[in-house]
């Protein structure tokens, strides 16, 4: 390798003012010099600052203009030390410190999450609001902004919480409706993956996103949107005043390498490719599947392909699933070849394990995934392999194609990226975001969105829904309605369906007070009479629906393999339950606590409170600070264990998720695993990680109080 040959190269494309192809020569360079085992010479870092990529810049080797730039870009991140930006990180970081608000386009591999920090770092900031698509990466975001920042600010994840005097929220969209009410103001509005505001991106959420873009929007200082690979950000009224940026600075190279023509339609030899690609490559390989069926055709493919490992960890960990899920399960299978499945649907917690292990050394060393993988977390691979080019039914464009391959290589991990494209990926095109009002929200807004704004057929929708509402319910309740953020769902046309059913059908709403009660036998009819509200939501036939809630009324008296044996009396098995679960806390809940709203404003002779129920629904049948400990990576089975040796009461609803979170860290690790006899050795791990997850910085947890 000529290296002095290679900057020559790279300087010409610089001079000739091509600096996006200079950098990617550039970063090619520096993985040859690191395969090599060479040192960088002054030239290497002369040139590595050229093209704005600082902190790869070795201040040992460098001549005093490069040392000189490498201090001048260090920033505060909350971390233990300044860590230096990279060209375009310092450029955004520097708009937000002015006070301007940015919507910006930047790649995957850009580091945005650095530049949130160092703002928060700098500038205090008394209450940062960050809206997350996914409670897996909000998760993911609340570990790393705990360890920065636990000590300083209350990070809260979860609904009603109190406030501190400096808070930052991290939330999905969803959730974050519960705290309009409470916030007057905020100092800045975070907006990841802001593309899935347009229902072009993500239909059945964008209205949730739109609304809290605009309750949000209207009490905060400053915003900042972030999204990868939007070409231009159309005219719309939630971003009118902010500055649009694209940034198309990489900080990794992808070395695409297309055998879709190779394969074509044959199925047999797509597997013979991906056996090979998979046994000639070195690193951790992510393989985009696209729908549940490729899944389980990977899944199979590699299962009979592979014998186990030689892993200590993940024999633990198959074992852990054997007694804790299912032993036929497929991934209790897998994982002891080195594979993992992240399609979205399983436990928060066993999502967050994979994630782990896939990071580990000796952990899993693929990842089969939907494209949950791209909006769920931000992990990355040396390795990205696209089996299938569709998402769902649907082929994916241009614009999510770029995502997935967007995971291949890592900052200060992986120069490079290779991708293996296996089918025809789409044509290339630029994508314009285009933000608009959703019906769904029409008539719940008010006077947050500009009345100018609405198209004609809009205002007449609006006209109709106030029509309506005002003769179902009286002038005061739609005014009610209309100042306070009451309802859970974003869907004006449901809520309207609910006061409509209520106000003609009072009668046949008295089965909701049953809901309280612990006996689910008699929770039949209302639960027919909820789940008929929303037709089409339920993923399943609604007498199995049914039959699943009051099986899930059990959830903390069994044990899962408890619960799979009797679904299995319904042809349900566990994939179903995962999915059932999930509409069950999110979508039942949320129908549940509509329908007590508009039921008490509408029946105030015999108000129901409902207040029971809904917590009860909304936390799987779990204790509250159960369920939400799994968004803290600890499964209820740990949990299950913790309270039966008496260490937590984990049954006593007074205490909240982060007066529960102190206690444990007051107790330590160390003193909990003592205490709780029965813990076996995954259970242990799982119990580390969750430790790390809420220690601050310079903080070790293993060994606080006894």
């Amino acid at each position: 390798m000529d290296v002095f040959e290679s900057c020559h190269a790279v300087n010409d494309l610089l001079t000739a003012g091509n600096d996006s192809e200079a950098r990617n020569e550039l970063i090619k360079l520096l993985a040859k010099v690191e395969h090599g085992g060479l040192d960088y010479s002054p030239l290497i870092n002369h040139l590595i600052r050229e093209v704005g990529l600082f902190p790869y810049m070795e201040p040992s080797s460098s001549a005093w203009e490069e040392r000189f730039v490498y201090e001048v870009f260090k920033a505060d991140v909350g971390a233990d030390e300044p860590i230096t930006l990279h060209r375009e990180q310092s450029r955004l970081l520097n708009a937000l410190l002015s006070g301007k608000s940015i919507a910006v386009s930047a790649p995957t591999s850009f580091g945005k999450s650095f530049v949130i920090d160092a703002f928060i770092a700098i500038k205090q900031p008394s209450n940062v609001v960050i809206l997350v698509p996914t409670i897996a990466l909000a998760d993911e975001t609340r570990r790393r902004l705990q360890r920065k920042f636990g000590a300083d600010y209350k990070i809260i994840t979860t609904s009603d919480q109190e406030l501190h005097e400096k808070n930052i929220f991290v939330f999905p969209q969803e959730r974050s409706i519960g705290y309009i009410r409470v916030l007057n103001h905020i100092d800045i509005l975070i907006v990841d993956e802001f593309y899935k505001a347009s229902k072009a991106f993500d239909k059945e959420r964008s209205p949730a996103l739109i609304r809290s873009i605009l309750r949000f929007g209207k009490i905060a200082d400053q915003r900042y949107f972030l999204a990868p690979n939007i070409s231009e950000l159309g005219e719309n009224a939630f971003t009118a005043d902010m500055e649009f940026l694209r940034l198309d600075f990489n900080t990794v190279f992808l070395e695409k390498i297309e055998l879709y023509s190779e394969i074509g339609k044959d199925e047999q030899k797509k597997s013979e490719v991906l056996l090979r690609i998979l046994d000639s490559n070195v690193g951790k390989s992510l393989i985009y599947a696209g729908t549940y069926t490729n899944i389980k055709k990977v899944s199979n493919l590699l299962m009979d392909t592979y014998e186990p490992m030689d892993r200590k960890l993940l024999h633990q960990f198959q074992a852990w699933l054997a007694t804790n899920y299912d032993p036929n399960w497929e991934l209790t299978k897998l994982v002891v070849k080195g594979v993992g499945i992240h399609n979205g649907q399983l436990h928060r917690s066993l999502s967050q394990i994979q994630i782990k292990l896939f990071e580990e050394e000796y952990g899993l060393e693929q990842i089969i995934s939907t494209s949950s993988i791209i909006e769920g977390v931000n992990t990355s691979a040396q390795n990205v392999i696209l089996w299938s080019n569709k998402n769902g039914n649907a082929r994916i464009n241009d614009f999510t194609y770029k995502n997935i391959i967007g995971r291949g290589g890592r900052m200060f991990h992986h120069f490079i990226g290779r991708v293996f494209v296996l089918e025809q990926p789409p044509d290339e095109e630029l994508t314009q975001l285009d933000l608009e009002f959703p019906d769904e929200l029409l008539g719940t807004i008010g006077e947050d969105y500009p009345a100018t704004e609405y198209t004609s057929d809009q205002v007449v929708k609006i006209q109709q829904y106030e029509f309506e509402m005002r003769s179902l319910m009286g002038p005061e309740n739609l005014e009610y309605f209309r100042r306070n953020e009451v309802f859970q769902n974003s869907n004006s046309n449901l809520i309207l369906g609910i006061a409509r059913d209520i106000q003609q059908n009072p009668d046949s709403w008295d089965g909701l007070r049953y809901l309280n009660f612990d006996n689910s036998q008699s929770w039949n009819q209302i639960l027919y009479k909820l789940i008929q509200l929303q037709p089409g939501a339920w993923d399943i036939q609604y007498g199995k629906y049914v039959g699943f809630v009051k099986i899930l009324a059990n959830n903390w008296r069994k044990t899962i393999p408890e619960l799979l044996e009797e679904l299995s009396l319904l042809d349900l098995g566990i994939d179903d339950f995962f999915k059932l679960e999930r509409n069950t806390t999110f979508k039942l809940a949320a129908l549940l606590s509509d329908v007590h709203t508009i039921y008490n404003r509408i029946i105030q002779s015999n108000p129901i409170d409902l207040t029971p129920a809904i917590s009860k629904i909304s936390h799987a049948f779990l204790p509250s600070v159960v369920f939400q400990l799994e968004e803290y990576g600890v499964p209820r089975m740990i949990s299950r264990k913790i309270n039966a040796a008496g260490i937590v009461n984990l049954e006593d609803h007074q205490v909240n998720i982060h007066d529960l979170i102190e206690t444990f860290r007051g107790i330590g690790l160390d003193r909990l695993l003592r205490s709780v006899g029965d813990l076996d050795e995954f259970d242990a791990y799982i119990l580390h990680y969750f430790y790390d997850g809420i220690s601050h910085k310079n903080e070790n947890l293993t060994t606080a109080s006894s």
